[in-house]
């Protein structure tokens, strides 16, 4: 479902490649967790995964389309939670929603039934009729996931998405990505919750000086078996995080 191969990056004045040579294979049907130290390339693979950055030489597909190729095709089946709130204070909630689902063609009743659905799950409908600058950041986050998910997007793409929930959404949160991933689509969690990532994913990369150094299932990477993921996390990157 998503496909990288032989991807680099680097940053303009920098001599260190931000991602260097990534290459990683995610099935559909799964929940897969990408972590790494702050500035081992997490961000950047996520930016290059949805368009927001271009990478300096490999190839990302997504479902099969080459994101360079075929931009608008690739993002069009993709759901992006990033790991901040840029969205537009001076909209409604509802406004903010009808327009996600508006840009990505849906049909005004199943975008209107899928806002009602959403927005009950995260206990969020009393809130849409206002400004989303008087949101929490909460209520925020929320709506980005809502956003993210409408379309019913293949490829959901999740960067800190637990980030200011509350238990309750917290909770449901974990269980519409393993429902979306159980029905076939792919699941991208990079979070710095280990304990999170060790009870949902199905696979985990870890990536350290922007280079992909372990993926697998949880049990065939411990070394030993009995090491908890936060254990192995900290012993594979432990030569220092990257500034």
């Amino acid at each position: 479902m998503i496909k990288l191969y032989n991807v680099s990056k680097t940053y303009a004045k920098s001599t260190v490649k931000a991602v260097d040579d990534l290459t990683l294979d995610i099935n559909a049907g799964e929940i897969f967790g990408f972590l790494g130290p702050n500035g081992a390339g997490k961000s950047t693979t996520i930016k290059m995964l949805t368009g927001v950055l271009t990478p300096d030489s490999g190839t990302i597909e997504i479902d099969g389309v080459n994101l360079a190729d075929n931009p608008i095709a690739a993002k069009s089946i993709e759901g992006f939670v990033p790991d901040n709130h840029e969205i537009y204070d001076t909209l409604k909630g509802i406004e903010y929603l009808n327009f996600i689902g508006t840009m990505y063609g849906m049909p005004t009743e199943l975008l209107k039934q899928k806002i009602a659905e959403y927005a009950a799950l995260f206990d969020l409908t009393e809130a849409l009729p206002n400004m989303i600058g008087s949101y929490s950041h909460g209520m925020k986050q929320k709506l980005s996931i809502i956003a993210a998910v409408i379309h019913d997007p293949k490829v959901w793409i999740l960067d800190e998405p637990l980030t200011g929930l509350d238990p309750q959404s917290a909770y449901q949160l974990k269980q519409l990505m393993r429902a979306w991933a159980d029905r076939g689509n792919t699941v991208f969690f990079s979070s710095h919750v280990i304990d999170v990532v060790e009870k949902v994913c199905d696979r985990i990369g870890i990536i350290n000086h922007g280079k992909l150094v372990a993926v697998d299932t949880l049990e065939n990477i411990r070394a030993d078996g009995k090491l908890s993921l936060e254990d192995m996390f900290l012993t594979i990157t432990s030569d220092g995080e990257r500034k």
